[in-house]
């Protein structure tokens, strides 16, 4: 393990606290996670099923069909 210093508000700090206490968390623990979760690369993070199922779903979209639906539906 390593240690990490942080400068933080401290108004987030007590906030954080008081969040690591009421779900039984430690403070480091949540940073931790908070890391490993922003810093893991895109295809390994956790999408809901309905953002999996429309992943890639507009590959072949062409942009200027969409502008003319646009213009159809709000002009």
């Amino acid at each position: 393990m390593y240690k990490l210093t942080l400068s933080v508000d401290p108004a987030v700090v007590s906030r954080a606290k008081r969040y690591a206490k009421q779900n039984g968390v430690s403070l480091s623990k949540m940073v931790e996670a908070y890391l490993a979760s922003v810093s893991s690369p895109p295809s390994a993070r956790k999408m809901p099923p309905v953002l999996r199922s429309l992943r890639g779903i507009l590959k072949r979209a062409d942009p200027a069909d969409y502008k003319k639906h646009l213009a159809e539906k709000y002009l």
